[in-house]
């Protein structure tokens, strides 16, 4: 079968007041706590708009609360979280409106065709339904399911899901995209797809993207990386920055260096 087309939407020009200089994502000193227990502790790191960042953890390592705070989720405690300059807590409408999000989790609804799961998220961000409808066929003719539209979600394959997710998440054309151990579950072909899909969004379309893994085969040489374990970062910077200073010769082994881990997590199956 033939792999489908990378996502390429176009997208509108960028205003000149964001420019390279502004980070995509800041995140500077948050600290959050459930209690008595601290989930994160002074996490601070940088995402470049146009620039793969993978923040590598194990299960546990506080990766998914980071998120619910990006996306106010959960409310700050302690630490400022900015999209291109613009204060979550202070300017929350313009921030998330450059964001783009896929959660661990499935959220998309099994009952509503994809056309109509991409409907309902147009309209939460104000997209007139003729808009809407224009860039869901795009958007869909360019993850390969435009055979699909009125297919009911539950009747798709794991990969193709998250695949419809990702296309969701850009509908409104965000230029940050989180994504959340996005390829948990899926089979080679298909994390290798939705992989592609992410890094060529980068590549075409400059769009910053923080993807949160717990396996090394996902994060390549040119990528940055943050580290996170029990809630701190142990280490941030361009890939081979983070191998060289933790005295190691691939990413593997310098995670289990920096955490001093038994175990290593998995490569995916």
């Amino acid at each position: 079968m033939t792999s489908p087309a990378p996502i390429t939407e176009t997208r509108e020009a960028a205003p000149k007041a964001d420019t390279a200089a502004v980070p995509a994502l800041s995140i500077d000193g948050i600290s959050h706590a459930y209690g008595p227990r601290r989930a994160l502790i002074d996490v601070s790191f940088n995402v470049q708009p146009a620039s793969f960042t993978a923040l590598l953890g194990l299960n546990g390592a506080g990766k998914s609360t980071l998120f619910s705070l990006i996306t106010r989720l959960f409310g700050i405690q302690t630490g400022r979280v900015g999209i291109f300059g613009h204060d979550i807590s202070k300017n929350p409408g313009e921030a998330l409106r450059l964001l783009g999000v896929v959660f661990q989790p499935r959220t998309l609804d099994l009952d509503l065709s994809l056309t109509q799961n991409l409907l309902y998220h147009a309209a939460l961000h104000g997209i007139s339904r003729r808009e809407a409808a224009t860039r869901s066929a795009e958007l869909l003719g360019r993850i390969g399911l435009s055979d699909r539209t009125g297919s009911k979600v539950r009747d798709l394959s794991g990969g193709q899901m998250r695949r419809l997710e990702i296309a969701r998440a850009l509908l409104h054309r965000p230029r940050l995209l989180l994504l959340d151990e996005p390829t948990v579950g899926l089979d080679v072909k298909a994390r290798a797809d939705i992989i592609s899909h992410v890094r060529q969004l980068v590549t075409e379309q400059g769009i910053g993207v923080l993807w949160a893994t717990h396996l090394f085969d996902e994060i390549n040489a040119s990528d940055d990386l943050v580290v996170l374990h029990q809630g701190k970062v142990l280490a941030k910077g361009p890939v081979g920055r983070v191998v060289a200073e933790a005295g190691a010769q691939d990413v593997n082994t310098a995670f289990m260096r920096l955490t001093g881990a038994q175990t290593m997590p998995g490569s995916g199956a």
